[in-house]
């Protein structure tokens, strides 16, 4: 496959580290931390309810494989995993697809832990083609996730 959906989005393949059979995972543009991935359904799903049984299941295998390779190479000490589901809507910025966000974390990392949650929603770049573009500093994590996944 040369381009995903996320949503209304076009995500070129060369932004998508890991694929399976029925999802994909790619380097959020605009992480809150390092390492902080995105799981998602290849098939663009809006709600959760509305995924196929084999589709639940390939995301969090999926997403299991994803976040062993992120919290060891990112040495966290821990795990956030949240599940974006139905329309998410940040102004005029709008995911209609199913996801997980994957964070690996670190001790201290924010003062109050459910912080994390609000600057996940502010993380959120002006300009959502931004998010798919491999021609920045997200190029280099593609690869190294790349590189690590094949092997696990």
């Amino acid at each position: 496959m040369t381009t995903f959906r996320f949503g209304q989005h076009v995500v070129k393949a060369s932004a998508v580290f890991l694929q399976s059979e029925l999802s994909f995972a790619l380097v959020n543009r605009k992480p809150v931390v390092p390492g902080h991935v995105l799981v998602c359904p290849i098939r663009s799903v809006e709600r959760f309810r509305d995924l196929r049984p084999e589709e639940v299941a390939d995301l969090f295998q999926t997403t299991q494989r994803v976040s062993g390779v992120v919290e060891n190479h990112f040495c966290g000490s821990s795990l956030t995993i949240a599940i974006q589901v139905d329309m998410f809507s940040l102004s005029h910025f709008v995911f209609q697809h199913v996801h997980v966000h994957v964070l690996p974390r670190k001790c201290g990392d924010f003062e109050k832990n459910d912080s994390l949650y609000d600057e996940v929603s502010d993380s959120f770049p002006d300009e959502p083609s931004v998010i798919f573009n491999t021609k920045t500093n997200v190029a280099l994590p593609v690869y190294i996730l790349k590189a690590l996944t094949v092997h696990k």
